[in-house]
C-alpha cells in the first residue's frame, strides 16, 4: 500500500549521523505526517564510537538510542526495515519484509511514496579483493559487528587464561588491518580495555605481554589523510601503550590464524579486524541511479542525485564534488553539515522559496583521533586561510568527547543531552568499566 501523504512526504533512508539529524530537525519543523525515517536497525549508535563498543568500554545496550523513542521526541515517523528498491518514476521506495530466524514474516514488504527522498545509508568495508579478507576478518560496519568482536575477544581471553598454567606463552594476538582513524582508535581503546579486563578475573594474563596488538598499514605511515605531525604523535602514543605499528605493509592474503603480506611475512592472529577502507553499499548500484567507481551516488553541489531533482544523497554514500573541484571527504562532520544544508533547503522551499539551489560547501574544522580515554590528537582549522593548530592530550580529548555531545544535542536537545551525560557518568562510576557478559 502506498503512503497516503506521499504528496508532501520526505523520506530519509538511513539513521546514521547525517540521516538521523536530518530526520530529527525536519520532524520538529514539519511533523510526523511529513517526515519518515527508514532503517534496518532498531536503535542508533554514533558510528565514531563503535571502537568503544568493540573494546567493551561502551555498552551498546545502554548507550544505544531507540529510533522509536527518537521518533516520538522529534515528531517523525520511523519505519523498521531494509531499503529494498526504488521506483523513481512512481516516486516509491520498497521496504523489505521483516522475518524471524525461522523465516516467518513479522512485517510484510511495504511501499512508501515520497515527494522528496534522501539516501543516507553510509558505507561498508572495502576489501580490495584481498583473498580471505571477507571470510576471516571482522569489520566495524555497525553495532552488531562491534559486539561480535567484543564477544570473540572475551572467548579468546578466557581460552588464554585457562591455558596459562600449561603454556606460559598463551595469550591473544590481535591484528588490526588499516591505520586510519578506526584502526588507531580501536588499537588504543583495546589496549586500555585489556588492562581493565585483567581486574575482572583474567588475573593470570598480563595485559601488555599477553594481549598482543599489531596495527598494519599499507601506506608509509598511519593516518595518511592527516598531517604528519598528528600521525607521528599517534604512533608514539600507540607504541607507548605497547601497540606494534607496522607501516608499508601490504596485506596479500588472509587465512585462518594468519595474515600474509606481499613480502611473504606472516602475522599470526586469534582475532583479526579489517579497517583498511570503505565503499558505498553494493545495492546502490541496483537502483538505477548514477554511481561512481566506488559505488557512491553521484550528486550535484546541491546534493541532488544527478538527473533526479527529488532524490538526494548525503554522507559516505554520496560522491559530492564541490564547485572548486574538491571531493567532500567521508567524515562525520561532512554528514552533519550536509544534513544542515538539506534542512535549510527543504524549509526554504516549504516557505515558497523557488530561487536557484544553493550549493553545499564543505568546511573542514579539523580532525581529532582518540588514543584512549585520557588523550586525543588532531588538528583544528582556524578562520585564517591555511592556518591550523596541532592539539593533543586532555584538551584534545575534551574536544573529541564534545563531538559526541553535539550529535546527541542535535537528536535529543540540550536538556536531554545534559541529563544523559550525567547519567552516563554515574552509571560508569557504579558498574564494571568494561562489559563482561
Amino acid at each position: 500500500m502506498v503512503k497516503k501523504s506521499e504528496s508532501d512526504n520526505i523520506i530519509i533512508v538511513g539513521g546514521g549521523a547525517g540521516g538521523l539529524e536530518l530526520a530529527c530537525k525536519l520532524g520538529r519543523k514539519l511533523g510526523r505526517e511529513r517526515v519518515t525515517l527508514v532503517d534496518h536497525a532498531f536503535y542508533h549508535i554514533w558510528k565514531p564510537s563503535l571502537h568503544e563498543v568493540a573494546a567493551g568500554t561502551m555498552d551498546m545496550h545502554k548507550e544505544g538510542l531507540p529510533y522509536t523513542m527518537l521518533a516520538h521526541h522529534n515528531d517523525f515517523t520511523f519505519v523498521y526495515g531494509s531499503f529494498a528498491g526504488l521506483d523513481a518514476e512512481k516516486r516509491e521506495i520498497t521496504v523489505a519484509a521483516v522475518e524471524e530466524d525461522s523465516g516467518d514474516v513479522i512485517i510484510p514488504q511495504r511501499r512508501l511514496g515520497y515527494a522528496k527522498l534522501c539516501i543516507a545509508v553510509g558505507s561498508t568495508s572495502h576489501y580490495f579483493n584481498t583473498p580471505g579478507a571477507a571470510e576471516h576478518t571482522i569489520s566495524l560496519n555497525g553495532p552488531g559487528d562491534a559486539e561480535r568482536f567484543r564477544i570473540e575477544m572475551l572467548k579468546q581471553m578466557t581460552w588464554a587464561e585457562n591455558r596459562k598454567e600449561q603454556d606460559a606463552g598463551a595469550g591473544v594476538d590481535v591484528i588490526i588491518i588499516g591505520g586510519g582513524a578506526t584502526g588507531v582508535e580501536l588499537a588504543a581503546e583495546l589496549r586500555e580495555a585489556s588492562n581493565k579486563y585483567i581486574d575482572y578475573g583474567f588475573r593470570r594474563l598480563d595485559a601488555t605481554r599477553d594481549i598482543r596488538i599489531t596495527l598494519l598499514e599499507g601506506a608509509p605511515r598511519i593516518l595518511p589523510p592527516l598531517p604528519e605531525k598528528v600521525a607521528a604523535a599517534a604512533k608514539d602514543l600507540l607504541e607507548e601503550r605497547h601497540v606494534r605499528v607496522v607501516a608499508d605493509c601490504r596485506v596479500a592474503r588472509i587465512v585462518p590464524g594468519q595474515v600474509q603480506d606481499a613480502t611473504g611475512h606472516v602475522y599470526p592472529y586469534h582475532v583479526c579486524v579489517w579497517a583498511a577502507g570503505i565503499k558505498a553499499p553494493a545495492f546502490l548500484a541496483t537502483l538505477g541511479l548514477p554511481t561512481n567507481a566506488a559505488g557512491q551516488l553521484e550528486v550535484t553541489p546541491s546534493l541532488n542525485v544527478k538527473g533526479h531533482a527529488d532524490i538526494y544523497a548525503i554522507g559516505d554514500c554520496a560522491a559530492c564534488t564541490m564547485e572548486d573541484g574538491r571531493r567532500v571527504p567521508p567524515r562525520a562532520q561532512a554528514a552533519h553539515q550536509q544534513a544542515d544544508h538539506l534542512y535549510r533547503a527543504f524549509v526554504r522551499e516549504m516557505r515558497g522559496g523557488r530561487a536557484a539551489p544553493v550549493p553545499y560547501v564543505y568546511r573542514d574544522y579539523g580532525s581529532l583521533v582518540s588514543v584512549g580515554s585520557q588523550t586525543s590528537v588532531g588538528t583544528l582549522m582556524g578562520s585564517l586561510k591555511g592556518r591550523s593548530w596541532f592539539v593533543r592530550g586532555g584538551l584534545a580529548r575534551i574536544m573529541y568527547v564534545s563531538l559526541h555531545l553535539l550529535h546527541d544535542r542535535a537528536v535529543l536537545g540540550w536538556m536531554r543531552t545534559c541529563s544523559l551525560a550525567i547519567a552516563r557518568t554515574l552509571i560508569r562510576r557504579n558498574t564494571a568499566l568494561v562489559k563482561l557478559h
